[in-house]
């Protein structure tokens, strides 16, 4: 069996900072007409109006969404990088100026652009058989202008651990770009929790390339939950390469107001007896939209997959709108592979029940809209992860 550090270093070169410049100059702004961006219009966004617009002087990070006894604790604004503790014998540390990228396709603008910018990325590497008990934690806060974020993550064979990456603004109107790209090695029999929690301010365009890279016998386990953001679009990819890996992604949004979410989901199995298992839901306010393009891809030899997709949305008002898109290219010709997509309005039987029995209708909506998503919470292992995403979906609802 070969380290996964072997794997990074075969891919090593796949895409230099130079080129990454040259694809960014290269490429097209996305537009309507491009079928991944047929209902996210970014009509009005330059990325350079943001280029000058960073605060002058440091900012005190934003309230995390989570207070957690961790191993290590690392804290990202514009103006740097500060590593505040890390666990004896794992890296965690600034990701070296040189490092190219080793997963990240070259056909996405905004990630040629994070790779060829950034300036302040985190490299966490879990040697072989180590498991850490207590999560490794990264908070990200936009203070204004433009912030590229970059994570590599590396767990050699064996390693076990949790890593929390939570993004937010200074304030809740600060005007901003946030361009994030995160690749994620995964080792034979090693295992990652990967929780990604966005609350940018609702005034931040938001990019994000998420892609992993699942070895034998892997195990990936990753909770994503979108709060925040004006607009944008979230990429997020697993390359199942080893037989036996399993994937399973869990993601919960809420948006309000004009925000609009676009999640583009793609399981890759490459190798036999794989498993993936994509489940999304959102619940939408007001004006609020929201986009998820979910694409299973089984190749020839990735016999006896087993792969799963659905997105499903909660509309709490008449002017919200959802778009969901489910896709299947199989290849292979023994796999088990489904998916499902529902849009919904809360049920007014349900609200008159709960408002008959003395709730007001912002209690009673808190309640249908935990109730929604129970059955995705009750995916989360993490406990205080599982109860600060039920609070902040339940927050989102005005109390009068």
């Amino acid at each position: 069996m070969r380290p996964v550090t072997e794997v990074v270093a075969e891919r090593s070169g796949v895409l230099t900072r130079a080129e990454a410049k040259e694809r960014y100059e290269a490429l097209p702004m996305p537009s309507t007409s491009d079928e991944h961006w047929r209902f996210t219009n970014l009509r009005g966004f330059d990325p350079a109006a943001f280029r000058d617009g960073r605060t002058p002087s440091p900012a005190a990070p934003s309230k995390a969404m989570l207070d957690l006894d961790v191993s290590g604790r690392a804290v990202v604004t514009e103006h740097g990088i500060e590593i505040l503790s890390a666990p004896e014998g794992v890296t965690f540390a600034p990701l070296p100026a040189d490092y190219d990228s080793k997963l990240i396709p070259d056909d996405d603008k905004f990630a040629m652009q994070n790779l060829a910018e950034w300036e302040h990325g985190l490299l966490v590497h879990v040697p072989k058989g180590v498991e850490l008990e207590k999560p490794l934690y990264v908070q990200v806060t936009s203070t204004g202008g433009t912030l590229h974020w970059r994570m590599v993550v590396i767990a050699d064979e064996g390693a076990r651990f949790t890593l929390i990456e939570d993004l937010s603004s200074a304030a809740p109107d600060l005007e901003a770009y946030s361009n994030t790209v995160v690749e994620l090695f995964v080792g034979e029999h090693a295992k990652i929790e990967y929780v990604s929690l966005q609350n940018l301010s609702t005034e931040t365009w938001h990019f994000a390339r998420h892609k992993a890279w699942l070895e034998r016998d892997s195990e990936l386990d990753w909770v994503i939950g979108g709060f925040g953001s004006k607009r944008g679009k979230v990429w997020i990819e697993n390359d199942l390469a080893g037989e036996g890996a399993t994937s399973r992604v869990t993601g919960a949004y809420f948006a309000d107001g004009d925000q609009h979410l676009d999640f583009d989901t793609f399981q890759e199995h490459i190798a036999p007896n794989t498993e993936s298992d994509f489940a999304f839901k959102g619940a939408l306010r007001e004006s609020a939209s929201a986009v998820w393009r979910g694409m299973i891809r089984v190749e020839e030899d990735a016999q006896k997959t087993n792969a799963y997709q659905e997105n499903r949305n909660l509309l709490l008002s008449d002017k919200a709108h959802a778009d969901s898109i489910p896709g299947l290219e199989i290849m292979a010709n023994d796999v088990r592979c489904t998916h499902g997509a529902t849009l919904g309005r809360v049920n007014r039987e349900e609200l008159f029940y709960l408002m008959a029995r003395g709730l007001s209708r912002a209690e009673a909506e808190r309640l249908i809209v935990r109730g929604f998503f129970q059955d995705v919470l009750d995916r989360i292992e993490l406990e205080p992860v599982r109860e600060a995403l039920g609070a902040a979906l339940e927050a989102r609802i005005p109390q009068v």
